[in-house]
């Protein structure tokens, strides 16, 4: 495994020989990882890889700091797309507050879930219920959820999964220009390409895979999800031959 250059100074995430997983399955048995404060990272492995779990742990981490998009969208079926989205900010008010604002939405809130509702693409679902909108709707509700937490970390679990190429696209320039540091899990390469500049691969609990994006190729990645056993060796040899021309500029 090669490990992209430093380019941040500040450590974010420092993972050294750590067992990960949960009682009676153990999904990481020696994982070692850093993350540096402002990186963009993309995680891609097929299900099963543990892209997942290690989401989950980095969450633990420093919950307080992340806004975290998991597959388990967490959505309340009955109540309407506003309230879905203004419950990212729960903890942030008194429980009467909170109350009030369930029946009678101030106007503050409303126009400030509208804003994040707009550029998600739901305006003129403000009012409809979760368990009315498709899975495309209901994955920009989570999404509109965690920009109000305005947190510096983002992480995502498939976070665009059930959107058209352009929508996923826009979306995922969006949570990229409102984190300064962004972890998400991606089946779609090409995606992993665009948007990050760290590409991290997955496979069976290990890391086969740790490259800055310039460093890569669609076809390099693709292979993630071949029916092919990847080592470390494989996947470094792929990108060799972007490395030469990158390392002569200055």
């Amino acid at each position: 495994m090669i490990e992209p250059s430093a380019t941040h100074a500040a450590s974010l995430f420092f993972l050294e020989n750590k067992r990960i997983g949960w009682p009676g399955h153990e999904v990481f048995n020696a994982l070692s990882l850093n993350i540096n404060e402002g990186e963009k990272i993309a995680l891609i492995g097929k299900s099963g890889s543990g892209k997942s779990t290690l989401l989950k742990h980095l969450y633990q981490q420093k919950a307080s700091e992340i806004a975290f998009c998991e597959q388990n969208l967490g959505l309340v079926a009955s109540l309407s797309c506003f309230h879905n989205i203004y419950m990212g900010q729960l903890d942030r008010h008194h429980f009467i507050y909170n109350a009030i604002n369930l029946f009678f939405p101030f106007k503050a809130e409303q126009e400030k879930v509208a804003e994040l509702a707009k550029s998600v693409g739901l305006l003129d679902k403000l009012k409809s219920k979760a368990e009315t909108l498709s899975g495309g709707q209901q994955q920009r509700v989570v999404l509109a959820r965690c920009l109000l937490q305005k947190q510096s970390i983002f992480l995502g679990d498939e976070p665009v999964s059930a959107l058209d190429e352009t929508q996923a696209n826009e979306l995922l320039a969006l949570i990229m220009s409102k984190h300064e540091t962004v972890i998400v899990a991606l089946h779609h390469t090409q995606q992993a390409l665009k948007h990050c500049d760290r590409v991290i691969g997955l496979q069976n609990g290990q890391i086969v895979l740790d490259q800055p994006s310039t460093n890569l190729k669609q076809n390099d990645l693709g292979q993630f999800y071949s029916d092919e056993t990847l080592s470390s060796m494989d996947i470094n040899k792929a990108s060799e031959v972007a490395r030469p021309a990158l390392s002569s500029v200055g």
